[in-house]
């Protein structure tokens, strides 16, 4: 089973953490909630937006891309301010085009956000970090009325 290194922010222990956990993932010394942000191909990305009990929110992006890579820093730092409460997927649209094609994507950055494995919302365009979490916020809370 594909897995994930991360190192546990609190304790800074190394853990394996399988990219299709349904649960959340934690630190196997100290118990903290991990940071889950990883890339996936297509098929790992079926599995886990279809099992994860956490929202996911998906990152399609190109290496070659600039504003791509002004959302990076801003995705690694949200995943880990929401460890243990969101999943964030990267793929990269040249390396797995299946997925973007699926969902319609025509541009990029695109954010797509899962909750129990629907589309519940989508971002187009880089934003900064602020905007970007209120954007999940808002988006979670009207899937839950």
């Amino acid at each position: 089973m594909p897995a994930y290194e991360v190192r546990c922010p609190n304790c800074q222990k190394r853990n394996r953490v399988p990219k299709t956990a349904s649960g959340r993932p934690q630190c196997g010394r100290c118990g903290h909630d991990l940071p889950s942000l990883f890339d996936v191909d297509a098929a790992e990305f079926d599995r886990v937006v279809a099992t994860s009990s956490l929202p996911v929110l998906v990152d399609l992006w190109a290496p070659w891309c600039g504003p791509c890579r002004v959302v990076a820093p801003l995705l690694e730092s949200l995943a880990s301010e929401r460890a243990g409460s969101l999943r964030i997927l990267k793929v990269d649209i040249d390396q797995h085009p299946a997925v973007p094609a699926r969902l319609g994507v025509q541009s990029i950055p695109t954010m797509v956000l899962f909750s129990n494995g629907e589309e519940v919302a989508r971002q187009i365009g880089a934003v900064p970090g602020d905007r970007l979490a209120a954007w999940v916020d808002q988006a979670l809370a009207v899937g839950r009325t």
